[in-house]
């Protein structure tokens, strides 16, 4: 007697990589992963403000200045740091297993940061370490949701795929923007709650519906190559973040000895981690995939641009937050709203972009629609310079359309290029380091241009403070001591949409001897914007300047790269990853 065949099980079904199904159940699982990621990388920016309403903590009083920085910075700062660790152990022990605990670390944290049980320093300190614990979880999503794409995907679709993988991961960024601002206002714990949902039904789908198709690169874990290069990153982006802050008699703290500790022990420790991967048998990430020109000059750029971008973001905020959106008669506790809703062209730019440009990447590579990108970024970053600080908004509107254009165009094809440059083994290491770049690139921008702001500032803020609140019946005395204080308080105020001048005068007791009308035209909606926007012009030239010949540089490398380039689809063993590797591929 024959017995009936046993059933398929379901979660066997389709894990065939070449099956049509399994492909799209990747793509949109992978998709959700990143974009829920990258979106809690910018939905606190712009709540800040709700948040810290909530939580009742004045954020620019600096005792709670470090509360601010590790609140804006922890996520990123964790994610660069872990995604290529977590690269690493995808390919190690599975891409598909490392993923979905992800999608649980990052739903636990969500719920604990949702039900913060305190206030004050107290409610902040919960608020970094449980954005931290999100961060491990976006570091596992992010480290192997391209490498499980690739994976799943044929060389001719993959661009396509990654595609729509790339434009999720970067628009969550300004997505978040958007999303932050929307709920904030309403209440500024739905700004972590919105994630839980996302991630109960992200976690269970990923279990069901992915599988391990990859090929898995298994060994010992390198634990010298992990210290450095963990320890290497932190101390190098704390120490250029903690440079905000002013020292001395100088605006910035780039002169304090822990600063430059911070900044010289980082980059010292980086170096060592290239020399310990390039003498391991086993190493976390194989450096003499450098050696591949495609592969380093598209990360090159792609890491310049993640740093043009993210100062963009940070500059724009305080652009619409602190001077545009007040000068027009929006309330300092509604800027956050409106000026998400004000960033929408950006979005759109780059989603209409980055699927066209990745699926049209496959037939004719990703050269020209990168470099193409890029030169677009650039002109935008010029473009922002020439228009006055209180712009029309359909100036600012198609300037910043074109800039998403331009990031879209670039996108997609870039980590597309990528991924297609490395054997199959190095996927989840290789979409790891894309991942770090991104993150670090975004978490540098944070103390590069506010750096670079804080020098323009500097410069003409002073005498606009003192020649603003005397003008307005403030004694010369106390107008020049609070000219005197560092242009990085009035920054993070613009940054959070705060108006300033009351809290720097009520200690003084001059409100008291103003008349009405001086008190009103201090502490009104318009004083401080207009104090503030031409030095924020100053700053503004050379943030964008710098952000136009970083996005210039990057460019110019993606130009360079060469030809399109595709990684043979053939197993190649461990000793072919030598300096002759670049022979081992297509170029066509």
């Amino acid at each position: 007697m024959t017995s009936a065949p046993a059933k398929a099980s379901p979660r066997k079904l389709f894990i065939g990589k070449d099956h049509p199904r399994y492909r799209w159940m990747a793509l949109s699982n992978t998709t959700l992963g990143a974009l829920m990621a990258t979106i809690n990388s910018s939905i606190v920016i712009i709540s800040l403000p709700q948040i810290f309403r909530g939580i009742k903590l004045n954020p620019l009083e600096p005792a709670n200045v470090s509360y601010l920085l590790w609140i804006l910075m922890g996520y990123m700062l964790v994610t660069a740091v872990l995604v290529v660790t977590f690269g690493r152990i995808g390919d190690m022990y599975g891409r598909v297993k490392i993923y979905n605990m992800g999608f649980v670390v990052f739903t636990v944290g969500s719920i604990a940061l949702a039900l913060d049980p305190f206030g004050s320093g107290s409610g902040a300190m919960w608020l970094i370490v449980w954005r931290l614990v999100q961060g491990v979880g976006g570091a596992m999503l992010l480290a192997n949701s391209t490498a499980i794409l690739t994976d799943a995907f044929p060389t001719n679709k993959r661009g396509f795929a990654l595609g729509i993988n790339q434009v999720a991961a970067i628009a969550g960024s300004f997505i978040g923007l958007i999303v932050g601002g929307l709920l904030a206002v309403v209440d500024w714990r739905l700004v972590f709650f919105v994630s839980v949902p996302v991630g109960i039904i992200g976690t269970i789908w990923s279990y069901k519906s992915l599988h391990e198709v990859g090929t898995k690169n298994p060994g010992k874990m390198d634990w010298p190559g992990n210290i450095a290069f963990g320890l290497g990153l932190t101390v190098l982006l704390a120490g250029i973040t903690y440079g905000i802050h002013p020292y001395g008699g100088s605006p910035t703290g780039f002169t304090n000895p822990w600063v430059l500790a911070g900044i010289i022990g980082g980059i010292a420790l980086l170096v060592a981690f290239v020399f310990i991967e390039l003498r391991t048998p086993e190493p976390m990430f194989e450096m003499r995939l450098f050696l591949n020109r495609a592969f380093a000059l598209a990360n090159l750029s792609g890491f310049l641009a993640a740093v043009g971008r993210g100062g963009m973001q940070f500059m724009l905020i305080i652009w619409l937050q602190g001077i545009w959106l007040p000068l027009h008669g929006y309330s300092y506790e509604s800027t956050p709203l409106w000026a998400g809703i004000y960033l929408l062209p950006i979005t759109i730019g780059f989603l209409i972009a980055g699927p066209i440009s990745g699926a049209l990447s496959d037939r004719f590579g990703a050269r020209a629609f990168s470099t193409i990108g890029l030169l677009l970024v650039t002109a935008s970053f010029v473009a922002l310079l020439l228009i006055p600080v209180n712009f029309e908004y359909w100036q600012f509107g198609l300037i910043t359309l074109v800039s998403g254009i331009g990031s879209g165009l670039f996108s997609a094809p870039n980590r597309t290029a990528i991924m297609n440059s490395v054997p199959a083994k190095y996927r989840g290491s290789a979409s790891g380091l894309a991942g770090t770049l991104l993150n670090a690139g975004s978490s540098l921008s944070i103390g590069i241009f506010f750096s670079l702001m804080i020098a323009g500032l500097a410069v003409g803020l002073p005498g606009a403070l003192l020649h603003g609140l005397t003008a307005n019946g403030v004694s010369a005395t106390v107008a020049g001591q609070i000219a005197g204080t560092p242009p990085v308080g009035s920054l993070f105020a613009a940054f959070l949409g705060y108006n300033p001048i009351q809290s720097l005068l009520e200690p003084t007791g001059v409100l008291a001897n103003l008349t009405h009308t001086q008190v009103a035209t201090l502490t009104g909606k318009e004083f401080f914007p207009q104090l503030i926007s031409g030095p924020f012009h100053d700053g503004l030239i050379v943030v964008f300047v710098a952000a136009a010949i970083m996005s210039l540089v990057a460019a110019l490398a993606s130009f360079f790269r060469g030809s399109r380039y595709l990684h043979e689809e053939t197993e190649l063993p461990a000793s072919s990853v030598t300096p002759a590797v670049a022979e081992a591929a297509v170029t066509k």
